[in-house]
């Protein structure tokens, strides 16, 4: 990785948006990576020096303008305020067309979120035409809103079989439809809990229903960086 900063970049509408940069030594291409419910905090930041150390530029737009926090009350009452639609269609869209501008590597630039980012990720993948992949991490949007007829990249996706926020009933309702669209969809599923690859969900300081799994983590991620490679390398 060649440094980290935090920047800020323009969206379609021309509003400013503060976000991480964390830039790699020789990319191979770039990443937006989406902030769990907690906010821009330091596990989401070593998240995207893990992508930058990996060959790809990671850029975390700020959605939470600022705010972050630990509780679990406050983070339902963060992410209950936010816009959805904005988030992915001009946040999230303009951290991609940021990236764009600057033409690492392959000039390509994907999107990758977890949890809460998870669900913004798949939103992304119908609003955000300049991004050329996207990696799901256990979470989603009620399937309802997922119109999988506008999603013409291709998608990964991580789920936990025991998850308790994302149940995996809904998990094979959003595959059915994603099927039926023919969506380029690549899913796995692993016998985990919720937030399985946030290495802060362990111990005494984690919420009940998260659970932090070291081996699933890292087959996730070999899995994402394959597909990644394939995709945007």
């Amino acid at each position: 990785m060649r440094m980290a900063q935090a920047i800020s970049f323009t969206r379609p509408d021309g509003a400013a948006v503060s976000g991480y940069l964390a830039a790699a030594e020789r990319p191979v291409g770039a990443v937006v990576v989406i902030q769990e419910w907690w906010g821009l905090n330091e596990q989401i930041r070593g998240v995207a020096r893990r992508w930058a150390g990996a060959g790809f530029t990671a850029l975390v737009p700020d959605l939470y303008r600022g705010r972050s926090t630990v509780e679990e009350e406050e983070a339902d009452h963060l992410m209950t305020g936010l816009d959805f639609g904005a988030a992915a269609a001009q946040d999230i869209r303009g951290a991609v067309q940021y990236l764009k501008g600057l033409k690492l590597g392959s000039g390509k630039v994907g999107v990758s979120g977890y949890c809460m980012g998870g669900a913004l990720a798949l939103l992304a993948s119908m609003l955000v035409p300049e991004a050329d992949a996207a990696v799901v991490w256990y979470g989603m949007p009620p399937v309802e809103y997922v119109d999988a007829g506008k999603i013409g990249l291709p998608l990964q996706a991580h789920w936990a079989t025991q998850d308790e926020f994302f149940a995996i009933a809904g998990v094979d309702a959003l595959e059915a439809k994603l099927a039926e669209a023919g969506v380029r969809y690549e899913g796995h599923r692993y016998l985990a809990h919720h937030g399985f690859a946030n290495e802060t969900a362990q111990g005494p300081g984690r919420i009940a229903r998260t659970q932090y799994d070291a081996a699933w983590a890292q087959q996730a991620w070999d899995r994402a960086m394959r597909f990644c490679g394939q995709h945007l390398g």
